[in-house]
């Protein structure tokens, strides 16, 4: 397989600007390919696009070119708040990218030559692209206040923040209505239900005389139709470009279609939960010892994950490796330092690059020395898994991409076929020194535990790290269990003790998927749990106070418990005799009211007025004795079922509680 070109620049329809051609060719495009030179003819001559092919075939200069030489044409020079492009994309470092090759065109523009004083620099006709991005540097009021200062013609960004400058901060400032193209890249993303009410409410506002272009490396033919006419776009022009794998012999013959490049080696490694972090490692030295391969991208499911891997890893790999990490919790500016730190850092195979990621680093971003993209988890969502492969192998060069599956997994290969994106089963890696063996033969590897230990070493070091740890598992968990290949990716058939291994976990987190675990293979690391300390100071200051204030809590409660046994002690060794004689008193008081009664009763008749008097009385007396007894039956009860304590009882009560 190779990479297609489509002729040189000279051969569109429409000759392209002079100082944009030297930009292209100074870029090392000297040739466009398929999907440019079907998409820039079509864009410059006022057609709306959907566009559909591989990840590194050129999309991003297929709508550039044109967007800018849209503008460059215009008859009516637009007015400082007039927007003439609008390009949204779905993260803010594909975003940034895009603005990164607009600049770059734009600072080659020529400047003008008719300005009236030799002694001032003339502005650029065109001015410089404005970025909407969110930022720790810039507000959307300020992002109003340097569109108004630059007048920028383009603007480029994320859902959300375009949504605050057009119909927020900037809507009785910014100009849409003589808007030329729209374009929304990644826009099986951007169609997504995540940015459905966003995007629509841009769509809306912006005029329905404009050219659409929609760009991604995944719109499915369900995706496209449904969506085009809440996109905006009439009679849209379909573009899709394809590889095509042809038998040696015979070129005429196509034996298979795939949404990957042409020069990507496509590889998954079949291996048991406890052994995913050995064969990562061993695939990075593998790659740096034969293919001396300095740049790696290596996916996590989750952030969580990336973080604990940032921790846990450099142990476990050659010495000299310099590893990025990149998720969408960070803060911008960490993430937009980050992705710089490796995309323009120094890579040797002796100093080798890795980038730990999730797919917030999987579309669109365009870093061409990546040679080797690992995919420690497979995505939740199957029609990211394209374009993370899609990192490597760009613009004609080769690339190799690998996926770790567990064995009951392996379903997953047949699940991408359907799909057209091959996979090709590569064996298992062993230790350095030993032979290949039969992967359906072997057992579980010897070096598991040698890596546990590894692991669990540097845990010890930091409190904090064992957090982490746990919360990187547990965030995992919940992921899988979210996957929408859910009959392939079932959280019941996960080994997850084993997983636990390859976690390096010091014990294992009380969760229900571990309830019914087998835990026979595992062990809990020998920690003294109670003088296990964070670094920080701080963290450590306050674990200490808690373990204090627990620690007091329990002898309080223990001192309680004491007391209680002493008194219910004392109780119970209250001779029996005395209890017997009161008792008896009790029924002499008792059966001395009842004749008292009943004397009351018998001189009713006389009519005496006093007596009814203290006949009343006396019930009334007889009502309190009974009440009085209800109630110590009730509190009684509640003793019984341990609401109160005995002690509260007696106090209550005093020596009625003996009978």
């Amino acid at each position: 397989m190779s990479t297609a070109f489509a002729g040189p620049w000279s051969s569109l329809p429409e000759p392209l600007t002079p100082w944009i051609l030297d930009v292209i060719e100074s870029m090392g495009h000297i040739r466009m390919t398929p999907v440019q030179a079907s998409t820039i003819p079509l864009f410059m001559k006022h057609k709306d696009v959907v566009v559909e092919a591989v990840t590194g075939s050129g999309k991003t200069l297929a709508f550039v070119i044109p967007v800018l030489e849209k503008l460059i044409r215009r008859e009516k020079k637009p007015r400082k708040t007039d927007i003439g492009a609008l390009i949204i994309s779905p993260t803010r470092e594909l975003a940034t990218q895009t603005h990164s090759i607009f600049s770059a065109f734009l600072s080659a523009q020529p400047l003008p030559q008719n300005h009236q004083s030799s002694d001032e620099t003339p502005s650029p006709e065109y001015p410089s692209p404005l970025l909407l991005v969110s930022s720790n540097q810039s507000s959307p009021a300020q992002d109003l206040e340097r569109f108004l200062s630059s007048g920028s013609d383009i603007i480029i960004g994320t859902p959300g923040r375009i949504e605050e400058f057009l119909l927020g901060k900037g809507r009785s400032v910014v100009n849409v209505k003589d808007l030329e193209v729209l374009v929304l890249d990644e826009a099986d993303r951007l169609l997504d239900l995540g940015f459905q009410v966003t995007l629509s409410k841009i769509l809306n506002h912006l005029p329905k005389q404009r050219r659409t272009g929609l760009f991604s490396a995944t719109m499915t033919d369900a995706d496209a139709i449904s969506e085009l006419v809440r996109a905006g776009l009439r009679n849209p022009a379909r573009v899709v470009v394809k590889v095509q794998s042809k038998r040696s012999g015979n070129q005429k013959q196509v034996i298979e279609e795939m949404r990957i490049p042409a020069n990507l080696q496509n590889f998954y490694i079949s291996c048991q939960a406890s052994e995913k972090t050995i064969q990562l490692a061993r695939i990075i030295s593998h790659e740096v010892q034969e293919h001396e391969s300095s740049q790696f991208i290596v996916y996590f499911a989750t952030g969580a994950c990336v973080d604990h891997f940032y921790d846990i890893i450099p142990p476990v790999l050659p010495p000299g490796v310099n590893i990025h990490s990149l998720h969408g919790h960070l803060t911008p500016s960490a993430r937009t330092r980050a992705l710089t730190a490796f995309s323009t850092s120094i890579c040797t195979p002796s100093s080798p690059s890795i980038l730990l990621c999730t797919d917030v680093a999987a579309r669109g971003l365009d870093i061409p020395n990546v040679d080797v993209v690992i995919q420690y988890d497979p995505p939740t969502d199957p029609k990211v898994f394209s374009h993370r492969c899609g990192r490597t192998a760009r613009a004609g060069r080769s690339g190799r991409a690998y996926t770790l599956l567990l064995d009951r997994e392996v379903g997953f290969v047949d699940f991408m076929n359907v799909r057209r994106i091959p996979l090709q089963k590569h064996h298992y890696l062993v230790k350095e020194g030993e032979k290949d063996g039969d992967d359906d033969m072997r057992t579980e590897d010897p070096d598991s535990g040698f890596f546990l230990q590894k692991i669990r070493k540097k845990l010890l070091t930091d409190r904090s790290l064992y957090d982490q740890a746990a919360k990187a598992f547990v965030s995992f968990i919940r992921a899988y269990s979210k996957h929408e290949a859910s009959y392939i990716f079932r959280v019941k058939d996960l080994d997850i003790v084993g997983l636990a291994s390859s976690f390096g976990l010091l014990r294992l987190p009380k969760m229900p998927e571990l309830k019914d675990a087998n835990r026979n293979n595992w062990t809990d690391a020998d920690v003294d749990w109670s003088s296990y300390a964070y670094v920080d100071k701080v963290q450590e200051a306050k674990r200490v106070a808690a373990l204090a204030a627990k620690s007091t809590e329990q002898s309080q409660k223990e001192q309680e418990q004491r007391r209680a046994q002493r008194a219910e002690q004392k109780n119970a060794n209250v001779p029996w005799s005395s209890k017997i004689k009161k008792q008896e008193e009790r029924e002499v008081r008792k059966e001395k009211k009842k004749r008292k009664r009943q004397w009351l009763k018998a001189q009713a008749p006389s009519g005496d007025a006093q007596i009814d008097s203290k006949c009343t009385e006396e019930e009334n007396d007889d009502d309190d004795d009974w009440l009085e007894i209800a109630r110590e039956e009730r509190m009684a009860k509640k003793m019984r079922k341990g609401e109160i304590s005995k002690k509260t009882f007696n106090a209550e009560f005093g020596d009625l509680s003996l009978y």
